[in-house]
């Protein structure tokens, strides 16, 4: 069976928990307002990631520890009440979690304990924000206790991840020859990071482009040079390659994935959203190792440089052309092959699918990048019938930007799945009783 189709089979989200035994607030007493501490924190760790001019694979990571921390906070204190509900922990276990702590208190802690030690420049705001957040929620003993225990876990997480490989930033020698990309690039740190829910993230390396003499390789070169070219107008293919573009200075690629589990219509009790966004946190990192690390290892060239230097690429079925240029305005900054749109898009897709255990879950979604509507004047609000559908859409319009070949996406959005296929099958499941249920992880 297809990874991908297979993802879509994995059971959904577990309902409110129960057992929590007599005397313990279940969140906080009635009448006292409410604070969607996944949604609001998750928004402050797009809008620092935008501030900071964050990398792709930075922004992963910050958005992995965000909701590891709200997650293992919020699980830790379900664990302390004997929840039958409580899973197992991401980085932090249940240790000193307060039985009597509000969870959305400890959530909004544990995320800006996260955000501020991460990006200091930026704690000002945060504070002020979790100063809001918590007036809300009112004040009380539970309240206390559940923001104490949440600014443990959250500085626990960031301890936890600070010798992880992220840093400090490595950089790749340009390259040089036919086939080879001819430009240094850095981040190159991040294929040696330690992964959040992968046992090993080195069984997910692409296995490289076709050989340049190839007909396959000729088939795709083929199809980018028409598709991808800036010399040939079309103004929707321009329209869609933009609004997935996210350059620095957007929420990045991953970042797009957590806009839309955000956007998803389905609400969530607390314990499961935050077990949601912590799984496809982690699976949004993990996908940058593996990406990373095909990128180092096969060291592509980028098809600006391919088309322009045919005629060293010993392929009798390729022409160049040269002075061709990609419809994106820019040859690419890192190696092409794999295509990294591609593979956060497949990771995201299939962790969103994966665990509400259906694909085809309509939504919309205006992307940091969004090009003007002119209908509207507004930027291009699209409507997705699914998770698969907006995975393929983002990984083509690599192609059509003249960016990548189809090749590089294809097996990016295939390496993608497959690693949230394994975060799923493996981590967060429940302490006790069955923890799956047929080929469905839970």
């Amino acid at each position: 069976m297809n990874t991908f189709i297979a993802l879509l089979l994995v059971v959904p989200p577990m309902g409110v928990p129960v057992g929590v035994p007599v005397g313990v607030p279940a969140s906080v007493p009635s009448g006292v307002p409410d604070v969607d501490a996944v949604q609001v924190w998750n928004e402050q760790a797009l809008a620092v990631v935008r501030a900071e001019r964050a990398s792709d694979a930075d922004a992963a990571r910050t958005y992995a520890m965000v909701n590891i921390g709200m997650y293992d906070a919020v699980n830790g204190i379900a664990v302390a009440r004997g929840d039958r509900q409580s899973r197992t922990p991401a980085l932090r276990d249940a240790k000193g979690a307060p039985a009597r702590g509000d969870q959305q208190a400890a959530a909004l802690a544990a995320a800006h304990a996260v955000l501020t030690r991460l990006y200091p420049r930026q704690e000002k705001s945060l504070s002020d924000r979790l100063t809001a957040d918590l007036a809300r929620l009112g004040t009380g003993p539970w309240i206390t206790a559940g923001r104490a225990w949440g600014e443990t876990v959250g500085g626990d997480v960031y301890t936890a991840r600070l010798d992880d490989g992220s840093a400090p930033v490595e950089t790749q020698p340009a390259g040089s020859g036919p086939g080879v990309f001819g430009q240094a690039w850095s981040g190159v740190q991040y294929r040696n990071m330690t992964p959040f829910g992968l046992a090993d993230a080195a069984p997910y390396v692409g296995q490289g482009p076709p050989p340049l003499a190839s007909l396959d390789y000729a088939a795709a070169f083929a199809e980018v040079r028409l598709l991808g070219d800036a010399g040939l107008p079309d103004a929707a293919k321009s329209a869609v390659f933009q609004y997935w573009s996210l350059p620095t200075g957007t929420a990045q690629p991953p970042g797009e994935w957590i806009k839309i589990g955000l956007a998803v219509p389905r609400p969530l009790p607390l314990p499961d959203k935050a077990r949601l966004f912590a799984l496809l946190g982690m699976a949004l990192a993990d996908t940058s190792i593996p990406t990373v690390m095909t990128k180092y290892v096969h060291r592509h060239w980028r098809p600006q440089a391919a088309i322009q230097q045919a005629d060293t690429d010993g392929n009798a079925q390729t022409e160049q052309v040269p002075g061709w240029l990609a419809r994106a305005g820019n040859p690419g900054g890192s190696p092409e092959y794999i295509s990294g749109h591609s593979s956060f898009s497949g990771a995201g897709a299939a962790a969103l699918a994966g665990f509400f255990c259906a694909d085809r879950i309509p939504f919309t979604l205006v992307t940091d990048s969004a090009p003007v509507d002119p209908a509207t004047g507004q930027p291009w609000r699209r409507s997705f019938p699914g998770f698969s559908a907006a995975a393929a859409d983002a990984g083509r319009s690599r192609v059509l930007g003249g960016l990548h070949f189809s090749f590089s996406n294809f097996d990016g959005l295939a390496m993608g799945a497959d690693v949230a296929a394994e975060i799923l099958a493996k981590r967060l499941l429940l302490r006790s009783g069955s923890t799956h249920h047929g080929a469905c992880p839970r």
